[in-house]
């Protein structure tokens, strides 16, 4: 099946692992245009190398903190520079800590709303002019099913990414006749260092294994396992293909039936 991506211009931060890395893999097998962005610079820089060998994809890689804004700025104008244009963007931030609600502090707070809400907000900002002018465009947020059914350790999360969905939805409403669709896609416990660093401080707050939370998280799961980087990513490259052109302001969870609501 033709996805239509070809030559398409495809931002995916935080690309340097997990979910960002493999929704990157996917673009670049479809032909798409990269960049892609990450705080380590060595990390992303590796990345960048393997898609140029693996794909022969065009792609630049740049080392930013999404919660910059003005480092979003510079990025996305660095970007508009080598291609001439922008037409997907993915956004992505490593999720908040995992604390007690009367331990947060008020910085943790600010943080969480910087990385998670903020840089969503900036990246929308940035690209979406340039959706315009083409009449075309897709803007996906990674957000999590804690959106829809929150975690218990993960307060902020639960919060700060609640606010992306109302975000993604209104931009869905004041832009669908420009061609710009918007999604947000919400991965339940997935293989990735997060969902690592996750376990290892579940396991021993509870004086258990780490491979027993990751199998009761699994078990959580109609599927009964957690799901696999590669298949998050699939569903984004779906929504950002011409295959999903009547489909916009959804918030598409990917969690092997995690989540029990209706």
């Amino acid at each position: 099946m033709d996805l239509g991506l070809k030559d398409k211009v495809v931002i995916v931060a935080a690309s340097s692992q997990g979910i960002g890395r493999a929704a990157a893999e996917r673009f670049a097998a479809e032909g798409a245009k990269l960049a892609i962005c990450s705080r380590d610079d060595k990390k992303i820089r590796s990345v960048a190398d393997a898609i140029y060998t693996q794909y022969n994809s065009d792609v630049i890689a740049e080392a930013l903190d999404v919660a910059d804004p003005t480092a979003v700025e510079r990025f996305c104008g660095n970007v508009v520079k080598r291609f001439g244009r922008i037409d997907v963007c993915v956004t992505n931030a490593g999720g908040p800590p995992s604390k007690d609600f009367l331990a947060i502090t008020m910085d943790d707070w600010r943080r969480a709303v910087d990385l998670n809400f903020l840089s969503v907000v900036a990246f929308a900002h940035e690209v979406i002019p340039h959706m315009q002018r083409n009449k075309w465009g897709r803007f996906i947020s990674i957000t999590s099913v804690a959106v829809k059914q929150p975690v218990p350790e993960l307060i902020m999360s639960n919060a700060v990414r609640s606010a992306v969905v109302g975000l993604i939805k209104s931009l869905a409403n004041q832009y669908g006749r420009d061609g710009i669709l918007f999604h947000n896609v919400g991965p339940g416990y997935t293989d990735t260092e997060r969902v690592k660093e996750l376990a290892a401080v579940k396991a021993k707050a509870g004086g258990v294994s780490e491979d027993d939370v990751k199998g009761q998280w699994a078990a959580g799961s109609a599927l009964g396992r957690i799901g696999r980087p590669e298949e998050i990513a699939d569903v984004i490259v779906w929504l950002a293909s011409e295959r999903s052109s009547y489909l916009t302001g959804q918030t598409v969870l990917v969690d092997g039936g995690s989540y029990k609501g209706v």
